[in-house]
């Protein structure tokens, strides 16, 4: 059957005593098998290889840039006093952000028992290893020596004269970070064990049904495997859920516990994990948009998952817009000089043009989303969601560069200008995101299915009874 929407249907809309459906139409459990498995198993299409080529292209920029940067050095860059960290550190927390969507969808979610999670759960995981990695790349070649970067790790030498300093927040970074994609691998990998079994079932190259059946580690579906599988889960929810809070709390820090002006405030951990959680469901609603109507999956991407996405983006958003005038106020309340000119500085200084676009787009653009008819209307959530991502892209870009490019000495106050070099790596770190993305989508099942399955199985369940009480109510 086909599994696209049929026109008028709106699911965001729910009857007295009756929730809305989050798997639309007459889809069966196989129906759902069929067009999940589809996505990897039918030729890819010409929109798949053209956008591969592309971001492969941009991905092989981004190698020859940094083979480049580590031949010839760190002055390839336009960092120069005092603005030591540029886009390399914008691009790190950038990317950090947009990782945070996954876990809080996959955790969060699923230990809060939010059913509507199941359809999108699956891609936001990926987005978020795939986002870490992205952020991962930045730290190592910004350290100068890359080759030397794995001194940052506390493995026991007697050779390493030079000791990490376990007080810096820099540090923390490396375990926080390295913790986070670890555990989201895992939690990841975890999730997708039913739904391999399912691929190397289906499979009829041999080689196919040879790597899906080592990944699946002999899954057969027996009563024992779910309850283990179930079990695990839970646990590895439980784990990954502080890391949604923690991770972007501990990058925050490498702000936060410095002395510099518009960095040393308290407000930047909860306004970080805000933001962060912000910018990565914009990065999902983004991706998710296109490829439900692309890969044929609008009956289980419905409206009514879109639709939630976009209201967390709304609030998150004002949680952000009451940062940015809470750090104005504090600024103002304080009543440090240092701190009042660092923050009129940004609104009015020589980087006035960059604070004022990180407000439009990350303020005042998800205000639309008060209105239904843009909640789900898709193409407004796809212009609002990469609005989101560019204001939030220049807010990394604010908190970096305006505050160091102005600190307490006005004779040593420079203009941070990018070389082609920035460019080229923030562009090919998109191309190492979609790269990874488009073979993720060719490779592994792009939804959970399972979980689908069983999220059918209960709506099927509740209509069942809601038939049941309406006859006995015409009975009476």
């Amino acid at each position: 059957m086909s599994l696209a929407i049929p026109n008028g249907l709106d699911n965001t809309v729910e009857r007295p005593g009756e929730r809305a459906p989050l798997v639309l139409g007459e889809t069966t459990y196989h129906d759902i098998t069929e067009a999940v498995c589809k996505v990897a198993e039918r030729p890819p299409s010409k929109g798949w290889i053209g956008g591969f080529l592309v971001a492969f292209a941009l991905l092989q920029m981004l190698g020859l840039l940094i083979v480049y940067l580590i031949y010839t050095g760190v002055g390839v860059w336009g960092n120069r006093a005092p603005i030591f960290w540029g886009w390399p550190i914008v691009n790190f927390v950038f990317w950090v952000g947009i990782g945070h969507a996954g876990t809080l969808i996959s955790a969060i979610l699923f230990l809060f028992r939010q059913e509507w999670r199941t359809s999108i759960n699956r891609a936001a995981e990926a987005m978020t290893i795939f986002a870490v990695a992205c952020a991962g790349t930045f730290p190592g070649i910004h350290v100068g020596r890359a080759w030397l970067a794995f001194w940052l790790a506390p493995y026991p030498s007697l050779n390493l004269w030079m000791w990490p300093q376990f007080r810096s927040p820099l540090l923390w970074d490396v375990f926080a970070v390295s913790t986070y994609g670890t555990v989201s691998l895992l939690f990841w990998y975890m999730g997708m064990v039913p739904d391999l079994a399912t691929f190397r079932d289906r499979s009829k190259n041999k080689y196919r049904r040879m790597a899906y059946g080592i990944l699946c580690l002999g899954w057969s579906g027996s009563s024992r495997h779910w309850m283990r599988y179930e079990k695990a889960y839970a646990i590895l929810a439980a784990l990954a859920a502080p890391l949604v809070l923690s991770v972007h709390t501990i990058v925050s820090f490498d702000f936060a516990v410095s002395q510099v002006p518009g960095w040393h405030t308290t407000i930047f951990p909860p306004y970080f994990v805000a933001g962060a959680i912000f910018s990565g469901f914009a990065m999902v609603l983004t991706l998710m948009v296109p490829a439900r109507k692309m890969l044929n999956l609008e009956k289980l991407i419905t409206i009514r998952h879109l639709e939630n996405m976009c209201k967390i983006i709304l609030a998150t958003g004002s949680i952000v817009g009451l940062a940015y005038g809470t750090e104005f106020f504090i600024a103002w309340y304080g009543q440090v000089p240092a701190e009042q000119f660092a923050f009129l500085n940004r609104a009015f200084g020589p980087y006035a043009w960059a604070y004022w676009t990180m407000v439009s787009c990350n303020v005042i653009s998800p205000q639309i989303f008060w209105f239904k008819k843009a909640r789900t209307t898709p193409w407004i959530i796809v212009v609002v969601s990469i609005f989101v991502n560019i204001g939030m892209w220049f807010e990394r870009f604010v908190i970096v560069i305006s505050s160091l490019s102005r600190d307490y000495l006005p004779s040593a106050w420079a203009y941070f200008t990018p070389t082609w070099v920035d460019w080229g790596m923030l562009i090919g770190s998109f191309g190492l995101f979609f790269t990874l993305f488009l073979l993720f989508c060719r490779t592994l099942p792009v939804i959970n299915m399972a979980e689908v399955k069983a999220t059918l199985a209960k709506q099927e369940h509740m209509a069942h009874l809601h038939g049941h009480g309406e006859e006995a109510a015409e009975g009476h």
